[in-house]
């Protein structure tokens, strides 16, 4: 198996199961938040009374089961709540069809023989931590993060996501053009270059990356 796919099977497992821990720290709202909720953006409070009346909604065995996580949340350190948190968003941020190929990758990977699973873990484990963060993004972007990361340096926080949006709808043949792109232009055309990627219109991305490569 060739090292790529052997280190997706390892991260999709743990994005899988960070996915229930993340999701069950988000569900309770703490009292800190519901006694200032009129302070808060009109969406966010919106966001937050929803999740409320879908709390209230619950059995009182479910809501139990999961205040019993948000509990065991509350008791992991602050690095690792960090870390799940990280992966929960890295989760939230991935479209559907590669949410399922994430889910199929944490199958297979449930299914090798314990040792070959901690081989997996221990090389995923053994990675630089920037390599590490990158395949967070996934079975398509992951394997092409090293080249694709100078175009989310000094990228401002409010422009991260909407570019990040952009890179998972790139196919993955877009994906490995828009890399060589990025390791070829210089520090100080990283901007403009993203500026056009998110400009362009999803289908006229292809013939736009071919000109670019080009030039």
């Amino acid at each position: 198996m060739r090292a790529e796919p052997r280190r997706w099977l390892a991260l999709a497992a743990l994005l899988a199961a960070c996915t229930v821990a993340g999701t069950a720290a988000i569900a309770m709202l703490p009292q800190a938040v519901q006694s200032r909720m009129d302070e808060l953006p009109a969406d966010l409070q919106q966001q937050l009374r929803e999740r409320s009346r879908w709390l209230e909604a619950l059995p009182a065995e479910q809501r139990r089961e999961l205040r019993g996580r948000v509990e065991a949340w509350d008791a992991l350190p602050a690095g690792e709540r960090a870390r799940l948190r990280e992966h929960w968003q890295a989760w939230q941020a991935m479209p559907s069809d590669r949410r399922a190929l994430v889910r199929a990758a944490a199958r297979s990977f449930a299914a090798l023989p314990p040792e070959e699973r901690q081989a997996l873990r221990d090389e995923f484990a053994a990675l630089p931590a920037d390599a590490r963060r990158g395949w967070l993004t996934g079975p398509v972007l992951g394997p092409q993060w090293t080249a694709l990361e100078p175009l989310f340096m000094q990228v401002p926080a409010g422009e991260r996501a909407p570019l990040l949006e952009v890179l998972h709808t790139l196919p993955p043949a877009q994906v490995r053009d828009l890399a060589t792109l990025a390791q070829r232009t210089p520090p100080q055309g990283r901007e403009a270059l993203r500026r056009e990627l998110i400009s362009t219109a999803q289908a006229e991305r292809a013939a736009w990356l071919r000109a670019r490569l080009v030039q």
